[in-house]
């Protein structure tokens, strides 16, 4: 019984560090496009490969 006096208040403020977190990244725009990138790795043109040298 002793423990949840000491878990209750731990795991408040756990998830209060949890929703302050949550709440910057959407403040700072973290999560505004969520699609460019992974479209910008699937489209990156491959860059010419050197010949191989010769002996």
């Amino acid at each position: 019984m002793s423990a949840l006096f000491f878990l209750i208040p731990v795991s408040v403020v756990l998830v209060g560090l949890a929703m302050g977190v949550f709440w910057w990244a959407v403040r700072s725009r973290q999560f505004d496009d969520l699609e460019a990138n992974a479209h910008r790795a699937l489209m990156e043109e491959e860059k010419p490969r050197e010949p191989a040298p010769h002996d």
